[in-house]
């Protein structure tokens, strides 16, 4: 296991099984208002498969893939008919390209040290116009603004032993998926005001060839 799978797996120690995922809800109504029956949906991140898990019951074909093996046992255990695989933190993911209808990154990119590599294989193995969906925390001006009158809150989201590594606005998302060849982008803010755990929620098209 590389220096960087040892990372992820020590990240997963912490995390209680079965913990909710933040914003379940709210994640999972964006998430089933993108896709239907029959597509087939790739669950990136998809850590315990609990969003694997409610795609199939919708009657999409999904894979769930997560760059750690913890959550991925966990995930086997309560749903052993799913379609899990682990993949390297680094390099390209085992799967055909153009194999898949839409992509799914719930709290995902924010991780991601390599981006640029991370969004050119979520495009590979989109088929052309399939969908990229993703919800990631937002940082706009109103929430920095609450962080900077709140020193306490700043300083334990931004703490540099936290594991997010990428800070997102709708601007700065918008601009770095159409540089990755992706159009139609369409973002929402959700989740409360200003220190409430605010998200974006965003869906693009992969243009097409």
């Amino acid at each position: 296991m590389t220096a960087r799978g040892d990372y992820h797996e020590s990240l997963w120690e912490g995390v209680p099984e079965g913990l909710d995922p933040p914003a379940e809800g709210m994640r999972r109504a964006f998430l089933l208002e993108h896709v239907g029956p029959g597509q087939r949906v790739l669950d990136v991140g998809c850590g315990e498969g609990r969003f694997t898990a409610e795609l199939a019951r919708i009657g999409t074909h999904p894979v769930g893939i997560d760059v750690a093996a913890e959550p991925l046992r966990r995930a086997r255990a309560r749903h052993p008919e799913l379609d899990l695989r682990q993949v390297s933190p680094e390099g390209a993911w085992p799967l055909a390209d153009a194999s898949f209808d839409a992509v799914w990154a719930g709290e995902v990119i924010e991780h991601v040290a390599d981006t640029a590599g991370w969004l050119s294989e979520v495009r590979r193995v989109l088929r052309s116009g399939g969908s990229l969906l993703l919800s990631t925390p937002d940082h706009g001006r109103l929430q920095m603004l609450w962080w900077a009158l709140a020193p306490r809150a700043f300083e334990a989201h931004f703490n540099p032993r936290a594991d997010h590594l990428r800070f997102y606005r709708s601007r700065t998302l918008t601009d770095l998926l159409e540089d990755f060849g992706f159009h139609d982008v369409e973002l929402r803010g959700a989740g409360g005001p200003p220190g409430a755990r605010r998200r974006l929620l965003a869906s693009a098209r992969r243009s097409r060839f």
